[in-house]
């Protein structure tokens, strides 16, 4: 596992080695699409800190659009995802929500 993260970090921040050892991003999948937004709604609600700076910002408005976009995609997606991909983003949009709701009752 080592010598994996190693790898990795060798290909630098979001990028990861292909069968050819060239550094590429990650393929994108429905979950992974779905990562990303809920991470967007994390980065929001001040929870990650910029990995450039460190700080943390609070942008409510950002975070509410994120979580309404994870949404829509439930609504649009419906009856098309495997169970892990409805058991994913059914439980992102669980924890965001209660999160965004924890943040503005401060």
């Amino acid at each position: 596992m080592v010598e994996k993260n190693q790898k990795n970090d060798l290909c630098g921040e979001g990028k990861v080695p292909d069968k050819q050892g060239r550094c590429v991003m990650p393929e994108v999948t429905f979950s992974t699409f779905v990562m990303s937004l809920n991470t967007s709604v994390l980065y929001h609600l001040g929870e990650i800190a910029d990995p450039e700076t460190g700080g943390k910002i609070l942008n409510i408005d950002l975070a509410r659009h994120a979580i309404d976009t994870l949404v829509v995609l439930e609504q649009k997606t419906k009856g098309n995802l495997t169970e892990e991909e409805a058991e994913l983003l059914k439980n992102i949009l669980y924890d965001v929500k209660m999160r965004f709701v924890k943040t503005v009752k401060r």
